[in-house]
């Protein structure tokens, strides 16, 4: 069953009949100079809980008290103060609506929602959400809660993302067992050999939470990919020194994984792609959220090693044909992801935090971002 949403002034139906899951974490990322994808999975929807859209204030109007208030522990450039719950769709997963030419401004190649709504509704003309589709912003349509309303649910085609294989993994988030689609994994690597956006995007998101439940102690974290996103962001922000204690130990946990051993005292969870909600783990250790995708791909992918059935491998023949895709570059977290991240974690306000906050405010592209 899946839900539909119509004009809330004719009650014409504006999108297709759509599933519910959490907004993805490279919602607040932008990428390249180019036209991104776009943001959502057909046949899929999310609620952004954060005001959207104009009039916007600066911090210096806002001050700490009241950003506190939304949720802001640190200072921000400015902040929105437009309607929250925004309902994000596919651009593709709406009809019945028509551009207002007068509100398409951008900064590049299209709109980017700065004169807020820019649909309406063709048949009665009300504004009813906002297209955007600039460079370095992933495409989106977000529908205004206050001018849309949600239909009593209808069936609706699987959204896309489901996938056929292994045994689906266990929701654990509500403390019991139970049945749950099968998560896809997002590859690290896209043509022609850089780092994908959306991991770069969620490592930012899962590197503030990593800095919070550090408590400023180094973190180990395990090899290969996982060391790529983390080990050399955790060595420049959390370095060691002759008065610390020993390096945290954390470690990939989540359904379908046997539990570590030793145990970690920092956990690396999926956060359940319908939900939003972290994987709880039984143990005591720290958990840290990552992107569902991200996480599976972590957990369970592993390159298949090409081997003759009998004998060495002849020379001049290499392992893989195609080769798998290595990057170009060393692997850097989102700065802006991570900022946004951060300032939303009542932890910022410890001071040795907020001087890393303020130190990647004061220099985004500076080592190791």
């Amino acid at each position: 069953m899946g839900d539909v949403f119509a004009c809330a002034g004719c009650g014409a139906v504006l999108t297709a009949s759509l599933s519910r899951v959490v907004l993805p974490v490279h919602a607040h990322h932008r990428y390249g100079h180019a036209m991104l994808p776009a943001l959502m999975e057909p046949g899929t929807y999310a609620v952004d809980p954060e005001p959207f859209g104009p009039p916007w204030r600066p911090w210096s109007e806002i001050g700490a008290g009241e950003a506190e208030a939304r949720g802001i522990f640190a200072p921000v450039h400015s902040l929105s103060f437009g309607a929250p719950g925004a309902i994000v769709v596919a651009p593709g997963d709406t009809h019945g609506t028509v551009l207002l030419p007068e509100r398409c401004d951008g900064c590049c190649m299209g709109v980017d929602g700065r004169d807020g709504p820019n649909l309406a509704c063709v048949r009665c003309g009300r504004p009813v959400a906002t297209r955007i589709d600039d460079c370095s912003l992933w495409q989106a349509v977000r529908l205004a809660p206050e001018s849309v309303r949600r239909l009593p649910a209808v069936p609706a085609e699987d959204p896309a993302g489901r996938t056929v294989g292994r045994e689906a993994p266990a929701d654990r988030t509500a403390g019991r067992e139970a049945p749950v689609e099968e998560w896809r994994g997002t590859p690290p690597i896209e043509p022609p050999g850089r780092w994908s956006p959306r991991w770069e995007a969620a490592a930012g998101a899962a590197l503030a939470h990593l800095l919070a439940v550090s408590a400023g102690t180094p973190v180990a974290v395990p090899g290969g990919l996982v060391t790529d996103m983390f080990g050399r962001v955790l060595e420049t922000l959390l370095p060691p020194g002759p008065s610390r204690p020993p390096a945290k130990r954390a470690a990939l946990a989540g359904p379908g994984l046997p539990a570590p051993d030793p145990a970690p005292d920092i956990v690396l969870v999926p956060r359940h792609p319908r939900t939003g909600r972290a994987w709880q783990s039984s143990g005591t250790a720290e958990t840290v959220p990552l992107a569902a995708d991200v996480w599976t791909h972590l957990a369970f992918y592993r390159e298949r090693l090409l081997v003759p059935v009998s004998g060495g491998m002849p020379d001049g023949v290499f392992r893989d044909d195609p080769l798998p895709p290595y990057p170009h570059q060393l692997f850097r977290p989102d700065g802006e992801v991570f900022l946004h991240t951060l300032a939303r974690l009542p932890a910022v306000r410890q001071p040795w935090l907020r001087g890393i906050y303020d130190r990647v405010v004061r220099h985004p592209y500076a080592r190791p971002f």
